[in-house]
């Protein structure tokens, strides 16, 4: 939020330097993200006197000014304003200054001819509106040679980030409140003055109140739009907003000084009783940002008796905003649900400055007197009749009361501050305890409150809607007595080595991360919800969990899968000119459990796409991933996760997102699935829109069973005394059985001896029976104690030949 040091005295009386305002600001929990002062960026700029002004002698469309800046000899100026002329006083750059709309530095220099001490500035160009069509006209009283930036007083501007749950500083004045509360000034008294109307109230309605449960309105008959006045239109560019007309600025006005939002309405525009209600299903509204919107029943809007003319605390209607033809007026100001105004507000995706306050919960006691500050305002500059008010319906004013142990200051905010001060700070900013005075604490009676042990019961004001208990009035205290004065304590901490705190996931977790970097992998973090059509698409049956609160509709589901997330950012990659992928991340998949609890299953995902080799002179075309490279990089990842690779069998029904034929799934026995994997399903790379072959590997970290041995050291290595020799063994086999199963039978032949066993040949064709193919096994016999004599070696051989028959399969001749 932006405002002025003009705007901030206008309600703090303070003589406080920019610098120690920021700093306290700072202190008490409001950021301060920024400070402009336009007075800088005026250095060079004076108030000027044209006393002469004659044609350029080579240039039709300039003028010559013998221009005075108080000093003893007039400065010659060429200027191009059709507005110049002698006896205007206006703003003179002079050389060295710097034009604040376009960084251009002023230089004496000579333009077609004539020598130019400087430049005459139009408002645009000093960033002061976008006034352009000639110079700036200052009047007859400005004094010539004053600098500009002390004539025109302007102010410093701070830029302070308001926290979501203090709504109540929304405004200038909560910032003022605050800062008077934590002693850098005293709090003026802005009462508004109480504004009878005449004539017939306007007929107001509720129908929805539960959207809207206080609606209250006035006419203002015979107004006379245009602009603002000045100082209104200081402090809105101030803050960032646009001067529009006096109708409008006044309810912005309204809304950035008091964190109030209001609306005008055209009364001549509207037909009928207006009416807060329900949105039907389908209607529509043309807003003021000049896009339309498609309603449903879940919206608060205001209405006639024709058409929805503003979404209830949003955004006003193009159709009855006032114009500069406007002379009668109806004015809303309105309190509507939080909650609903979220929800709308995330449907439309409308993002407003009277959303952001709705829906962080306004004053519900502030629309009497708000109601009388705007009449007041536009009484002021627009004139006209005010009519009588119309209140339709109740806020919700009721106040809240928390009991308050004064010592729980020091228990849960770790500062020792006097009672006497706490009842000062909370009185200060608008809470009243029982027994103490509303404007000013007796200290006696304060001391005694605390002295005596009792609990105070502190009546909090409508507006602070953050208060909920005892804890959060101990943080006012201590935000306002100061942050920084709170000790930094060190945890206790025991002597002796710190034990590991790191879980047995959290451990493995780290593991497959060094793995998979190691692979060449590039880690992903991508976020944990995801679009609905993406997010359906690897679901698998289960329930998928959609939010009802999401940070956005385009990721409003739970990720059922990590694979969705790293495709979408392949495509990203792809889309940038990548020419591989290899992309992994660790996170959780989310499901619905039972009652609506979280699920989350601890998974890692892997995706490579594009292109693995790229092309070169032996063959002349790049290689891309196919499904082996999917299963190497499973075995891979899975081995350094600790499950145990040499027992895992491979089964099919990787899943619909996945090619049937180029797929499958690693498992523990025939239910515990450990890992997928394989080339992507056609459907699934084009619903992703990604070209060419795709593979992808998930393992699940959580179905991989714990080590028996969970002990921290290992057995040390000891490389073998005998040297391993190996042994070549063909076989015809079926010529659908999986060649793992073939190795895993022969490994299992002699787990002792047999210490590795691998594929190196595969052929089916010419001297191969059909329905057959034949699979070359190198198996590697590692001796312990004494070389293997031959007998041993034949009895070994004897051993993976039966081995391999229970599989179907025969030595061949």
């Amino acid at each position: 939020m932006k405002f002025s040091l003009e705007w901030l005295k206008y309600f703090l009386e303070t003589d406080a330097s920019v610098q120690d305002i920021a700093a306290t600001l700072n202190r008490i929990g409001h950021e301060v993200e920024g400070i402009e002062d336009p007075a800088e960026k005026l250095a060079g700029f004076r108030v000027a006197e044209v006393l002469t002004a004659g044609p350029h002698p080579d240039a039709d469309k300039l003028q010559v000014l013998s221009v005075s800046t108080g000093g003893a000899e007039p400065l010659q100026v060429v200027c191009g304003a059709p507005n110049a002329r002698a006896g205007m006083k206006g703003v003179l750059g002079l050389p060295g200054a710097v034009v604040p709309a376009n960084g251009m530095e002023l230089r004496k220099s000579a333009i077609r001819g004539v020598e130019s001490n400087g430049m005459m500035c139009s408002v645009r160009e000093l960033e002061l509106g976008e006034e352009h069509d000639g110079i700036i006209e200052l009047p007859d009283d400005a004094p010539v040679g004053a600098a500009f930036a002390d004539y025109s007083d302007v102010s410093p501007v701070f830029d302070v980030a308001i926290t979501p749950n203090r709504p109540d500083c929304m405004g200038v004045l909560g910032i003022a409140r605050d800062l008077a509360a934590a002693g850098l000034g005293t709090l003026k008294s802005v009462t508004a003055e109480r504004v009878e109307g005449e004539g017939v109230a306007p007929d107001i309605r509720i129908e929805d109140e539960q959207g809207c449960p206080a609606f209250y309105a006035r006419t203002i008959t015979g107004v006379t739009n245009g602009p603002s006045p000045a100082w209104m239109q200081r402090r809105l560019k101030a803050a960032g907003q646009r001067p529009i007309s006096a109708l409008v600025d006044c309810t912005n006005y309204l809304m950035l000084a008091f964190g109030r939002p209001a609306h005008v309405y055209d009364l001549a525009k509207l037909s009928g009783p207006v009416v807060a209600r329900k949105a039907r299903e389908g209607e529509t509204v043309e807003a003021l940002n000049e896009k339309t919107y498609t309603l449903d029943s879940s919206m608060t809007v205001i209405a006639d008796d024709t058409q929805v003319h503003d979404i209830g605390g949003i955004m006003g209607g193009e159709h009855s905003g006032a114009t500069d033809a406007t002379t009668d007026v109806l004015l809303e100001i309105a309190y509507f649900d939080p909650e609903a105004i979220g929800v709308t507000g995330r449907k439309l995706g409308i993002a407003s400055d009277a959303r952001t306050r709705f829906e962080r919960g306004v004053d519900p006691a502030f629309l009497d007197e708000g109601l009388d500050i705007l009449t007041s305002l536009i009484l002021k500059t627009c004139g006209g009749t005010p009519g009588a008010v119309t209140r339709a319906g109740q806020p919700p004013v009721e106040p809240k009361r928390v009991g308050f142990d004064p010592k729980l200051t020091a228990t849960l905010g770790g500062v020792e501050v006097n009672p006497v001060e706490q009842a000062r700070i909370l009185n200060s900013l608008g809470f009243l305890i029982d027994g103490l005075p509303d404007e000013q604490v007796g200290q006696q009676v304060a001391a005694q409150k605390a002295d005596s042990g009792k609990t105070w019961q502190v009546t909090c004001p409508p507006r602070r809607h953050d208060i909920e208990g005892p804890a959060d009035l101990v943080e006012e205290v201590v935000r306002i007595y100061g942050l920084d004065k709170v000790s930094s304590v060190a945890l206790p901490r025991a002597e002796g080595v710190a034990k590991a705190t790191a879980s047995p996931l959290q451990l493995t977790e780290r593991k497959v991360r060094r793995a998979a970097a190691a692979r060449g992998l590039n880690e992903a973090v991508t976020w944990s919800f995801l679009p609905v059509r993406e997010a359906e698409h690897f679901v698998d049956g289960a329930d998928l969990w959609v939010l009802d609160n999401p940070i956005s509709e385009d990721l409003k589901a739970m990720r059922p899968s990590l694979l969705p997330g790293l495709l979408m950012a392949a495509r990203r990659n792809a889309d940038r000119g990548a020419d591989t992928l290899r992309l992994f991340e660790i996170g959780r998949r989310y499901f619905r459990g039972p009652n609506g609890a979280s699920d989350e299953k601890p998974t890692l995902g892997v995706v490579l796409a594009g292109e693995k080799t790229q092309r070169g002179w032996s063959d002349g075309k790049a290689q891309g991933f196919d499904a082996y490279d999917a299963k190497a990089e499973a075995l891979a990842l899975l081995e350094a996760a600790g499950a145990p690779v040499d027992n895992l069998m491979v089964f099919g029904e990787a899943g619909a997102q996945f090619h049937p034929g180029q797929s499958a799934t690693l498992r523990l026995g025939p239910k515990n699935v450990l890992a997928r994997f394989g080339a992507l399903h056609p459907a699934t790379v084009k619903a992703f829109d990604l070209d060419g072959p795709v593979v992808a590997v998930e393992i699940y970290l959580d179905a991989i069973p714990a080590k028996k041995n969970a002990g921290f050291a290992r057995a040390a290595y000891a490389p073998p005394a005998l040297q391993a020799i190996t042994r070549d063994f063909a076989f015809l086999v079926p010529a659908d059985l999986a060649a793992g199963d073939l190795v895993k039978a022969v490994r299992g032949a002699d787990k002792q001896a047999i210490v590795d066993a691998r594929v190196f040949d595969v052929f089916a064709g010419a001297g191969v029976p059909e329905g057959k193919k034949s699979l070359a096994i190198e198996v590697t016999l590692q001796p312990d104690e004494k070389s293997f004599t031959e007998a041993e070696i034949k009895a070994l051989s004897d051993k993976i030949v039966a081995a391999a028959n229970k599989q179907g399969a025969e030595l061949r001749g």
